[in-house]
């Protein structure tokens, strides 16, 4: 077993469920009946690493709760809220303060609970499996294996890693954390076309699934977040912040109130002081109580709400939300 693997996944993807299963036994240099030997096994260890899904780099819960405040909107309203503590107008700051905290809140907790929703898929993975190595059958753990290892299934096993299947007995999968399809899927050792989808992979047993029935062994392909369900980890992890079109409205009406106000502001300054001469005190408080009036105090909390009504009605469809202004683009998708 010194010698390295013809074509390594790592190194050089390939369409494993594609391949012949004695083909895959050439190709990572193993054998079916006794496995890796130990040194073999532990220098692929060192090139591949641990059999585990990497942890993206997370946002502290400090900053996710500052950016539900990052909205010109909140801005205009902790601004009015301000100055209305500066004239002392307590109840009034208090009220739009406290819109704008509850506002950050809701979406502050919804993000807190999708995050812990998508931590899950970790505790997908089988934290041992039994594997042959040195010709003999051993119960490691899972973080252990590398591709070529040969892995036995049962009933009720949960698998390990990404396995190319060379030997089934009336096997049967539950694939339904990657396909969505409930009914188990029947495995044989056959090749399939190159193109077929993760659900008409026959001939593959996949990281996370679980055995419904039969027995089988499979060969290590993949591991870690070479695997189809690292594969949704990275792309979860790696979620892009976009501009829905519901947000960029919003910034434009932000900057249009902030316009606005600036604009009416000087000009009832102007009116006071060089046509009515008002005093200046009294001419702040008339600005300031204007300004406030046109600021429309419970749009930021009412669109919160609204996703949120949204988030919880695709909770109740088993679908995450990570973050709210999603909910605003799903409802133009027909197909999954």
């Amino acid at each position: 077993m010194a010698a390295p693997a013809a074509l390594e996944p790592r190194t050089a993807p390939v369409t494993w469920h594609a391949v012949a299963a004695g083909e895959v036994v050439e190709r990572l240099r193993t054998d079916p009946a006794k496995g890796l030997d130990a040194a073999e096994a532990a220098r692929r260890r060192v090139q591949y690493g641990p059999n585990r899904l990497p942890e993206g780099r997370k946002q502290s819960a400090a900053m996710r709760l500052l950016l539900q405040f990052n909205n010109i909107l909140v801005y205009v309203l902790l601004g009015a809220g301000f100055v209305k503590l500066m004239v002392g107008l307590w109840l009034d700051a208090a009220i739009i303060l406290g819109v704008v905290a509850i506002n950050g809140l809701l979406g502050f907790l919804q993000e807190g609970r999708a995050e812990k929703a998508l931590d899950s898929i970790r505790n997908m993975l089988s934290p041992e499996a039994r594997t042959v190595r040195d010709g003999e059958v051993r119960l490691i753990a899972a973080e252990q294996l590398v591709p070529g290892d040969v892995v036995l299934l049962e009933s009720g096993d949960k698998i390990p890693a990404d396995l190319r299947l060379v030997e089934v007995k009336n096997l049967r999968t539950e694939e339904a954390p990657l396909t969505g399809e409930s009914v188990p899927i029947d495995k044989t050792v056959a090749a399939v076309p190159e193109k077929s989808t993760v659900g008409d992979r026959e001939g593959m047993a996949f990281s996370g699934t679980l055995v419904a029935s039969g027995r089988g062994r499979g060969i290590v392909v993949a591991t870690g977040a070479d695997t189809e369900l690292g594969r949704i980890n990275q792309m979860m992890t790696g979620v892009a912040m976009l501009e829905t079109p519901l947000l960029r409205q919003i910034k434009r009406f932000g900057y249009a109130i902030t316009a606005v106000i600036g604009v009416v502001s000087v000009l009832i300054f102007a009116y006071g002081r060089w046509v009515r001469g008002m005093a200046f005190v009294d001419i702040f408080q008339a600005v300031v109580s204007v300004a406030v009036s046109i600021i429309p105090e419970g749009l930021p909390a009412l669109i919160t709400v609204t996703l949120a009504i949204g988030v919880q009605r695709m909770a109740q469809r088993n679908a995450i939300i990570r973050r709210l202004p999603a909910v605003e683009t799903l409802g133009s998708v027909s197909r999954i």
